[in-house]
Order: structure tokens, then sequence, then C-alpha cells
């Protein structure tokens, strides 16, 4: 069985994310994402709310798991029995950052590929920064994440709890 992992903060996970997720599962067998624990970045969600909204979002899909990792992304990937990393491009402008952890994964385990997959040009400007700060100033992001992302955005900014895995 090929598989994959596709690793990223996914916060939140957007409707760019899952089009490259639904992508890589045509190409592998079983894609597990990998929701990176430790990170550069200061997450509005916590993991766990993460995993959540990342399990809804796979609820229909058999060949995916979520999962978290910390650490280093091709060491995880060993672990799953990976063979590819699965990165997704929007613009010219990841490419140099993502090429240089390409190389820099491929030095530390050269038996594990990075796989890079373009997002529909539709996604290409979709960023969860972007999202997020949309979504803080009360702006409709329905066309960018899932209706329950939506949800779970206008509720951590208006300070208030609510149920992530409901649909409206």
């Amino acid at each position: 069985m090929r598989t994959a992992i596709y690793p990223g903060t996914f916060d939140p996970v957007t409707n760019g994310h899952l089009d490259i997720l639904n992508r890589a599962t045509e190409l592998f067998d079983g894609v597990t994402i990998a929701i990176a624990a430790d990170s550069n970045k200061t997450p509005l969600f916590t993991l766990g709310e993460r995993m959540e909204l990342l399990s809804n979002a796979t609820k229909d899909m058999p060949n995916v798991r979520v999962s978290v990792f910390e650490g280093l992304t091709v060491e995880f990937a060993r672990k799953c029995g990976a063979v590819a990393i699965i990165r997704g491009l929007r613009a010219l402008s990841d490419f140099e950052y993502e090429f240089q952890l390409a190389l820099m994964n491929k030095k530390i385990a050269s038996d594990i590929e990075t796989i890079f997959l373009m997002t529909q040009s539709e996604f290409s400007f979709i960023s969860s920064s972007t999202i997020k700060w949309a979504a803080s100033l009360h702006a409709g992001v329905s066309d960018f994440v899932p209706a329950y992302v939506e949800k779970a955005l206008f509720s951590k900014y208006s300070g208030s709890r609510t149920d992530l895995n409901s649909e409206d």
C-alpha cells in the first residue's frame, strides 16, 4: 500500500487544502493529514480543534486519517510508512520555501519523495492567514472554507464556543 502524508498547521483547514487532499487521495492508497504540533506560527485553533475540523472534513474519505506530529516531517513520514510528502503550491512565491524544504527533507530521508501539487486556480489566493483576517473583521468566508469551519471561525472571534462538527 503506497501512502503519503500531507503536513501542515491547517489553522484552519481551507477549501484549498481540501482540493490538494482530494487529488492526493487519487494518487495514493492512503493519505495521513499530519497536523504540526510544533510550528513557528501561533495558531488560532488548538490542536484538538484542528483535529476535529479536519476529522469532520474527511469523514467521508475512507483512505484518509488525521494525526498530530511533532518534530521532523520526514521522521513522521517514516513512522507512518509513507513514501511521499504532499505539499501544496498556490503561487510562485510558495515555491522557493517549499523547494528548500524538499531539498532538506531529501538530504535527511532520500527514500521519501516530496510531491508538489498546484492548487486549482480558484483557490490560488486562499491562505489560512487571510481567511482568519477576513473572519476577524466579520466578513463571510463561506467561499473559502467549509460551513462548519466558517462557524468555528466566527465563534472564535465572537468569544463563544460552538460544536465544531455541526454543519449549520
